[in-house]
């Protein structure tokens, strides 16, 4: 009993956790820099990525190295190449490249370390202006097109839509859900409703994937403008923990309006218990939510309920999807008339 007591009050694990974000920051200056590219598929040497990079040997090797030990690199000789994680996800020539959405977090690093000022002031630290440059709001765009396409062709065949022939995607960024509805649904016509500045990524991943037919975009601020049409499904993914209680309860009321008799909402999120206490990834999502924005926040799955309730809705289900990232799936509809 008491070597298991020390056990568990051995600080290595705490420290360990403390010193965890050198992973991170080797982990984002990797990507940042191109290294998982410039080595794509060959063996370098350190000089010769140096090289390359137009970087100092002696610190470019010193990165290669704990890349290294981190397992993203492997190293031969003097010679390294990418292990089989890093050129698959990390290297730009790969089609399953999910370095925007490393470099989105990288630029979330600042706010949260001044976390503790906002746990003490209940505001965000992070600007607005911080996705206001064109490099910061690709990556978070195209980060949320990473993701969504890791989870998409997964989670999209799991929903029954069949019947339905209109669908908006609400906030729906570079499009990507709907690109996977209409692939998957080929009666399905979609719309994506976002703010204006979005239009270029969307209009460019949709014509990547040929749906410029099936697929149109509306531009607007989904809390104040008037979304034009009425549809069958309303497909809201990763929007409800940006806004606050009652800017969450205003937009499900709005996609109810939109909506024909007997239409499905679909609502994708960090959903917690209802003890808020868990799963970790939305509880820390909670956080990130916090140093982020006003108000919001990740919610629980009674607390969505109440509020597709409140708009009306019916046969509210949670369906057993989980998402890689402990996201999962509420579905209700709106009554026949």
């Amino acid at each position: 009993m008491t070597t298991t007591v020390n056990n568990e009050l051995n600080p290595g694990k705490l420290l360990q956790l403390s010193g965890s974000y050198w992973n991170t920051c080797t982990l984002h200056a990797g990507v940042k820099l191109d290294v998982f590219t410039v080595i794509g598929e060959k063996k370098l040497s350190a000089h010769d990525v140096a090289a390359q990079m137009k970087a100092p040997e002696r610190s470019l090797a010193m990165l290669l190295d704990a890349l290294c030990a981190m397992e993203l690199l492997e190293k031969t000789g003097d010679l390294y190449s990418n292990s089989i994680v890093s050129s698959t996800f990390l290297s730009k020539s790969s089609p399953k490249y999910i370095g925007f959405m490393i470099m989105h977090h990288h630029h979330l690093v600042e706010s949260w370390s001044r976390l503790d000022e906002s746990v003490m002031s209940g505001k965000p630290v992070r600007s607005r202006a911080t996705f206001s440059d064109d490099a910061k709001r690709e990556s978070f765009l195209m980060g949320m097109f990473n993701i969504a396409m890791a989870t998409a062709p997964g989670l999209v065949p799991t929903i029954d839509i069949s019947g339905r022939k209109t669908l908006l995607d609400l906030g729906g960024g570079p499009g990507t859900y709907a690109i996977q509805f209409c692939l998957h649904n080929k009666d399905i016509k979609a719309t994506v409703f976002d703010l204006p500045t979005t239009r270029p990524f969307a209009e460019k991943t949709i014509a990547r994937f040929n749906q410029q037919d099936r697929i149109t975009f509306q531009g607007g601020n989904f809390l104040v403008d008037e979304i034009k049409a009425s549809f069958d499904v309303v497909w809201i993914s990763h929007i409800l923990h940006a806004e606050t209680p009652e800017d969450c309860h205003k937009l499900i009321k709005k996609a109810a309006s939109v909506l024909n008799p007997g239409g499905m909402i679909i609502i994708h999120d960090f959903i917690l218990n209802n003890s808020r206490s868990a799963p970790l990834f939305p509880a820390l999502f909670s956080l990130n939510m916090l140093v982020g924005t006003d108000g919001g926040q990740s919610y629980s799955e009674v607390e969505i309920m109440d509020m597709l309730d409140d708009a009306g809705f019916v046969n509210m289900e949670r369906t057993p999807y989980k998402g890689p990232m402990e996201s999962g799936i509420i579905t209700a509809l709106m009554p026949d008339i």
